[in-house]
């Protein structure tokens, strides 16, 4: 059980929690009843005063605590007050008419009455508190009931409050926690540790550990203020070094790029170029497209020529061929020879990230051209910017570039006096809409040079460079099959490179042969070491295809012969066809496969069966192939006749069974007459397997010396 315990001098008393609430209810609830009494008195005789019914100590159960116990009682239950302070508080508030002091007094209609509780007066407003009525009975604590009002602001002014001498003093709008931050006192500013432990009033025996102390703490906060000055100054530096990075970075990234250029680029004014130090003589290889071209430059040159007929100007001229075949060289020798200002464009640069740059650039570049008619726009790669026009999700504005590119060549608006000049490696990629006549009236092929060709472009390269007279430029054109002009334009510099590191003062043949083999084959291994052995088989097996080639009617013949690795190989036979061969003929479909079986042959008769290589990997490929293709393609097949097979897999069991023995017999046969030649010829074979030995490589002139016996010594 919880009871409250009290000491008091000189005896103690016990006062059991229960029954002081039990007191407090009683008191709560006479409170209530006096109250409504009090309502029916004055209900009905507003002149009498409330009798409140007497309670007395024994009906609190308090009858047995004397009266200075209970005094210390209630000192410790309720703290001790003040001086009473005047009932009447000057305000900024004012009353209202219609309130009264009370509400006891607004309800019913008179001023509070003094009532006695235990025979005591308190004053009495709005409600009883009953802890209050028995400390008012003892006539120890005067309390005050608040008094409650209906007020309303004076002005619109804070409220003012009085202080202890009268004057009113303004709040303002000053928190509680600044004011005393500002009324406190400030004490005098310690200048030394000795003022500052005297202002501090420290004993004598703890000065000495107080300024042991504070030194130590100031030591240690300037130490951690310096590495904190120090992590800021370097946190300052990176967080600097980081923003000229991205700073940086954002002016390299494209859309800032893309952004200067379409302020800069796609407003001002777009600058022709005149290409007088280009014309037809600078181009070779291509002579009909130049014939073609050359219509062109007429039509630019005199356009009444044809305008008088009822002709009109072309409007576009696409130019389609592989790669370094001359179709840019060839637009500005158009210009070169017409003699007009000539725009250049590549399709990439109308490829933009923002919507309408590319279609701007196009109508910018035709504005520009139209200005100054009559003139020619070249727009290399120019399938980057016309290809076929799809649905794409990813690119919804994609066509922009290309449908401007159409309205300018062929639109509503006339365009006379501007050739467009289109250069393409992919024809076939190209819109629909952008070929047909009205836009591209003229597509001109520039295919790979012939044999005629790239001795002209050989013979126009080699004029630029030292080269020694014996140089026949025929040789290595005939050698270079497919080579397109900048291939050949990058031989004779390799040659010339070559020449250089010997240190000789001209271009030799023996360095564009190096060349030529470095470009086919890829360069010299010379630091692969191989053995004796290897070396030999290697000897006869190049010599066997040299022998077979020279000792067969049909076969090409050869250019050059070497046991030399380079690249993937560890020798090789390279031969020359006398001209551009455009078809062949199956006595020449044979030779190259008997040429190609006289490796594997030669290993056979010179080590036996049981020591042939795998050298001959390749050779058997390319005779497998040429024989599958007289076969299927070719209609070169008895049993089979005239028939093609475009996919073997597809054919019934029984035709693939037949393909398959046609093509073992067409090796077979390849093999025998190759085995026959190289025992026929069995000692040209071993002389000309010892010299490439000797020698490595051995040139055309020099194998046909030693296979007529003749010493190469000289």
């Amino acid at each position: 059980m919880f009871s409250l315990s009290t000491s008091f001098q000189p005896q103690q008393m016990i006062v059991p929690l229960s029954q002081l609430i039990n007191a407090l209810n009683s008191l709560k609830n006479s409170a209530t009843a006096s109250v409504q009494t009090l309502h029916k008195d004055f209900a009905s005789d507003h002149g009498s005063f409330l009798k409140e019914p007497a309670v007395s100590l024994r009906d609190l159960g308090l009858s047995e605590i004397r009266a200075s116990q209970l005094d210390e009682l209630v000192s410790r239950l309720l703290p001790t007050p003040g001086p009473q302070e005047p009932l009447a508080v000057p305000s900024a508030w004012r009353t209202s008419h219609v309130s009264a002091n009370s509400f006891f007094h607004n309800k019913h209609g008179f001023s509070h009455r003094r009532l006695e509780v235990f025979g005591s007066p308190i004053f009495h407003r709005q409600y009883h508190s009953p802890l209050k009525e028995v400390c008012s009975q003892l006539q120890f604590l005067p309390v005050l009931v608040q008094s409650r009002g209906f007020k309303t602001f004076r002005s619109r002014s804070r409220r003012t409050v009085t202080s202890d001498d009268g004057s009113v003093e303004s709040e303002g709008y000053t928190p509680s926690f600044m004011k005393g931050f500002l009324l406190r006192e400030k004490a005098a500013e310690a200048q030394t540790l000795d003022q500052l432990v005297k202002q501090k009033s420290l004993p004598e025996n703890q000065q000495e550990a107080f300024k042991t102390g504070f030194t130590e703490g100031f030591m240690r906060s300037q130490a951690f203020t310096q590495r904190t000055q120090e992590a800021l100054r370097r946190t300052r530096l990176i967080l600097l070094a980081l923003l000229i990075i991205g700073i940086y970075g954002l002016s390299r990234t494209p859309f800032f790029s893309v952004r200067f250029r379409t302020t800069t680029g796609l407003d001002s004014a777009v600058d022709p170029v005149q290409m007088k130090n280009v014309t037809f003589e600078h181009v070779k290889g291509v002579e009909e497209a130049k014939n073609e071209l050359q219509e062109v430059v007429e039509f630019l040159k005199n356009p009444q020529k044809f305008t008088v007929l009822g002709g009109k100007l072309p409007k576009g001229i696409l130019l389609v061929g592989p790669p370094g075949t001359g179709k840019t060289l060839l637009a500005r020798a158009v210009s070169g020879e017409a003699d007009v200002p000539f725009y250049y464009a590549s399709g990439s640069e109308f490829d933009e990230m923002f919507v309408g740059v590319g279609a701007g650039r196009i109508r910018n570049l035709f504005k520009e051209a139209k200005a100054n008619a009559p003139c020619v726009i070249f727009i290399d790669e120019l399938d980057s910017v016309g290809g076929k026009r799809i649905e794409s999700p990813m690119h919804p504005y994609s066509r922009q570039t290309i449908n401007q590119l159409l309205a300018e060549m062929d639109g509503f608006k006339p365009n006379e006096g501007v050739i467009v000049i289109g250069a393409t490696n992919f024809a076939e990629a190209l819109d629909n809409a952008l070929v047909r006549p009205g836009r591209f009236d003229m597509q001109v092929t520039v295919p790979r040079p012939d044999v005629k060709g790239r001795t002209e472009i050989l013979n126009w390269y080699l004029s630029k460079i030292k080269v020694d007279t014996a140089v026949e430029a025929e040789i290595i054109a005939r050698g270079t099959v497919g080579f397109s002009g900048a291939e050949l334009e990058n031989l004779v510099n390799q040659a010339a490179l070559k020449a250089a590191v010997d240190e000789k003062e001209m271009v030799t043949m023996k360095d564009l042969e190096f060349a030529k083999d470095k470009i086919l084959m890829g360069p010299e291994r010379k630091s692969v070491e191989i053995d004796k052995k290897n070396k030999t088989i290697t000897a006869y097996h190049e010599s066997g295809h040299a022998i077979v080639a020279y000792f067969t009617k049909d076969a090409m013949p050869i250019n050059k012969a070497t046991i030399m690795p380079r690249g993937p190989t560890l020798g090789h036979v390279s031969m020359l066809p006398e001209n551009d061969r455009w078809s062949e003929t199956r006595a020449q479909l044979l030779a190259q496969m008997d040429v190609s079986m006289g490796g594997r042959v030669a290993e056979e008769l010179i080590f036996g069966d049981d020591y042939i290589t795998t050298g001959a990997s390749s050779d058997f490929d390319g005779a497998t192939k040429i024989a599958k293709m007289m076969v299927t393609r070719f209609g070169m097949s008895d049993k089979l006749g005239v028939m093609t097979y475009g996919d073997v897999t597809k054919q019934s069991p029984e035709t693939q069974a037949a393909i398959e023995q046609e093509v073992r017999v067409l090796l077979k046969d390849s093999y025998d007459r190759a085995r026959n030649i190289l025992k026929t010829y069995n000692k040209e074979h071993k002389t000309l397997a010892d010299a490439l030995l000797r020698y490595e490589t051995l040139d055309a002139k020099e194998i046909q010396m030693v296979l007529e016996g003749k010493s190469l010594d000289h």
